[in-house]
C-alpha cells in the first residue's frame, strides 16, 4: 500500500511555501500525483455600525479580496512543484472544510497545516475534516517543511478508528526507523497487554517491526505528548474520536489535545 494521490491544503491566511514543500516531499516520497486545494468563504453577515447586517457590497469587496489570495496561492503551487510530480490545482469561494471534503474522494491522505482557526469560513476545522472525509488527515507540526517520521508513536485504543488509523498510516510506519505503539492503562487489565501485542503482529505481518509500551494513568493527551516528546517522535498515529464528538468538544479528550498541538506533526483517521 502507498499514496497515490495526496492533497495539500493551502491556507488562506497562512504562508504557503512551508506546507507546499511538505506536500511535495510526500509527493517525491510516495510517487503521488499532488492536489493542491485553497478555500475561503464570505460570511452570510458582515459587521458594520449597524451591527451584523447584510451588506452585499461589502460581501463582493471581500470576495474579491478572497479570489485574489486565491490566484496568489495558485501561482505559488505551481511554481513550486517541479515538473517530475505530476501535480493539478483547484480552489473555490466556499467553506474551506467542505471543500476539502468533497475534494477527499479524489485522494489517498488530505496534508493541512495548524490547529483549528476560529473563523470556519477562512480556515479548516480539522476536527470536522478527520470526521467526516473517509480519509486520513496528515496534521503538519508548526511552520515546518518536512516531514521526516522516523520515530512514529500509534496511540492505540482497541477501537475502530485507532485500527483504521494503523492500517491507514502503514505507508508510513513501513519507511519509519522506530515504531512504537503505546496505550494509557487506566484499568490495568491484562487484556491490553494482549491487543498491543496483536498490533505488533499485525504490524510485523507488513514487515515492520514495532515495539509497544504501556503508559501508566488516567487516559489524558497530555500524558500522551509527554510520552511522545520522550521518545522524540516526530509524527503521532490516532485514531479520531474515539467516543463521543459531543463529549470531546466539551471536555477536550485526547483527540482534542492532539488537535490543538503544534509541536508534533499528526495522522489522523475515523
Amino acid at each position: 500500500m502507498s499514496f497515490k494521490a495526496i492533497i495539500v491544503n493551502l491556507a488562506i491566511d497562512a504562508a504557503p511555501a512551508p506546507i507546499v514543500q511538505v506536500g511535495i516531499e510526500l509527493a517525491e516520497r510516495f510517487g503521488a500525483h499532488l492536489i493542491g486545494l485553497a478555500a475561503a468563504d464570505v460570511p452570510p453577515l458582515v459587521a458594520t455600525g449597524e451591527g451584523m447586517v447584510y451588506e452585499g457590497e461589502i460581501m463582493q469587496i471581500q470576495r474579491t479580496e478572497i479570489e485574489k489570495r486565491l490566484a496568489e496561492l495558485r501561482e505559488v503551487f505551481e511554481t513550486l512543484v517541479p515538473a517530475s510530480i505530476t501535480s493539478e490545482w483547484g480552489q473555490a469561494v466556499c467553506s474551506p472544510t467542505r471543500f476539502l471534503s468533497v475534494s477527499a474522494r479524489a485522494a489517498d491522505l488530505i496534508v493541512t497545516g495548524g490547529v483549528d482557526g476560529d473563523n470556519v469560513f477562512r480556515a479548516v476545522d480539522i476536527g470536522s475534516l478527520a470526521l467526516g472525509t473517509g480519509r486520513p488527515v496528515l496534521v503538519t507540526a508548526g511552520n515546518m517543511e518536512h516531514i521526516r517520521a522516523k520515530t512514529v508513536l500509534v496511540a492505540w485504543k482497541d477501537t475502530r478508528e485507532a485500527r483504521r488509523a494503523i492500517a491507514d498510516a502503514l505507508p508510513f510506519l513501513a519507511k519509519a526507523n522506530e515504531v512504537v505503539v503505546a496505550t494509557i492503562d487506566t484499568d490495568r487489565d491484562e487484556s491490553i497487554r494482549d491487543s498491543l501485542d496483536d498490533v505488533a503482529a499485525f504490524l510485523g505481518h507488513h514487515g515492520i517491526k514495532a515495539r509497544t509500551e504501556l503508559i501508566a494513568g488516567e487516559a489524558d493527551g497530555n500524558r500522551l505528548l509527554t510520552f511522545a516528546r520522550s521518545i522524540h517522535a516526530d509524527l503521532i498515529v490516532s485514531g479520531a474520536y474515539g467516543h463521543s464528538r459531543l463529549r470531546e468538544w466539551a471536555f477536550g479528550g485526547v483527540t482534542r489535545t492532539l488537535i490543538e498541538e503544534s509541536g508534533i506533526s499528526r495522522f489522523m483517521s475515523y
